[in-house]
């Protein structure tokens, strides 16, 4: 979401708007603003919240609120732009807003309830219990309580604005809306600049698939060179290790991609609790040595690895959109990940593939389809990233929310 924001602003401020951003104060950048990102156009302000799971959303959305009025009152704001659910308003605030300051277009990323389906859906198949994660386990225990701001967000914003067709649908199923409900869809987009295909012609390029390659298994020459015929492929996944985002069911499919393709190694990175367990579970199902967790890594190396790929996988129980994918093929790396919610609606056999989660082989099924035909990856990797350019694109985002904004 920091990320949409980010960009989405310096969009705007490319057509000639002025944007102000309303974030949760952060000690690490109190200390060292020069961490803070800068656009020109764009005016970045902090405001006190409690940092505890779930309960933030309501203390940041009342001091958000007090600073909007702040700002509106030296300078008139046209349009507030909220962010659901990271920020709970009440129907009587929402109200405020609109006759205070203007109108309120909400975008939807994805409910609370859905993500609290998508944990236990997710523990039914064997992934990692939501006890062991504080912010999953508030989610499961007061996402009905906290709902009930999304249900205003629903019933008074002046727009909402869905990131899928899934998402739009999962509201519109669990909170009733009025009559008359206005529900745009615009997917978000990603960067295209840092999210770019592997340039097989460019030296330091290719200096540093190399360096990514070599980190990770026993590449060999056609995989260090680039070429999709490689027998040491090369499979990414990133996300949290959370329960919802189904990384041990990526485990479990591994030992049916090595019988395939031994030369095989995953890479999974993510911050979480979940690191040892996914640890541990490699080490049982015998594929340690084809598995690498990293903790995290800087932005441009993780871009690397997007592009040095020769997959990601992504199998998510519950999203509103999910971005990784689209991150993928804008890096020009096909995407297997999973045929439910709003995952189908941005990826399908001609730029990746789809598995079901409700068959077990299915994922290695299809990651094997796509390891055993190279030269239908090439294809893949260009219409992906062709398909991002012409609907993934922040430039889009930025015309499609102005409008919004004018109405």
């Amino acid at each position: 979401m920091g990320s949409t924001v980010f960009h989405l602003s310096g969009a705007l401020v490319r057509m000639g708007h002025r944007v102000t951003v309303i974030t949760r104060r952060d000690k690490n950048a109190q200390r060292n603003p020069k961490i803070i990102p800068e656009q020109e156009g764009v005016n970045v302000r902090h405001v006190k919240w409690l940092p505890l799971p779930m309960a933030f959303t309501v203390s940041y959305g009342k001091s958000a609120l007090r600073e909007l009025l702040r700002v509106h009152e030296k300078d008139p704001v046209d349009a507030v732009h909220v962010h659901a659910p990271m920020i709970s308003w009440t129907e009587k605030q929402y109200s405020l807003v609109k006759e205070k300051v203007g109108p309120v277009i909400t975008s939807l990323h994805g409910s609370w309830l859905g993500e609290r389906d998508g944990m236990i859906r997710a523990a039914k198949h064997g992934e990692s219990a939501t006890w062991k994660n504080p912010n999953d386990l508030a989610i499961l225990l007061s996402g009905k309580h906290y709902a009930k701001y999304e249900r205003a967000a629903v019933r008074a914003s002046s727009i909402c604005v869905a990131n899928s067709e899934a998402t739009k649908k999962d509201f519109q199923s669990r909170y009733d809306p009025l009559e008359g409900w206005r529900c745009e869809v615009v997917r978000w987009g990603v960067d295209t600049d840092m999210f770019v295909p592997l340039d097989r012609d460019h030296e330091d390029t290719m200096l540093a698939h190399e360096k990514i390659r070599m980190r990770y298994g026993e590449p060999d020459e056609k995989s260090l060179a680039g070429e999709s015929d490689t027998k040491t492929p090369l499979i990414l996944a990133v996300g949290r290790l959370v329960a919802r985002k189904g990384f041990r069911t990526l485990l479990k499919s591994m030992p049916g991609v090595l019988n395939k393709h031994p030369g095989a190694h995953l890479v999974i990175v993510g911050r979480g609790h979940m690191k040892r367990t996914l640890e541990r579970q490699a080490k049982r199902l015998g594929v340690s040595a084809s598995v690498t967790i990293e903790p995290g890594m800087p932005f441009a190396d993780l871009a690397q690895l997007f592009r040095s790929a020769d997959i990601v996988a992504y199998p998510s129980y519950y999203e509103g959109q999910g971005l990784i994918p689209l991150e993928a093929m804008a890096s020009g790396t096909p995407v297997v990940t999973v045929d439910d919610g709003p995952l189908p609606e941005m990826v399908d056999t001609t730029v990746g593939g789809l598995f079901n989660l409700e068959r077990q082989n299915s994922l290695a099924e299809s990651i094997n389809s796509l390891l055993s035909n190279p030269s239908s990856r090439d294809e893949m990797a260009a219409k992906g990233r062709r398909r991002v350019l012409d609907e993934y694109t922040y430039s889009l985002n930025a015309e499609r929310y102005a409008g919004f904004y004018s109405e």
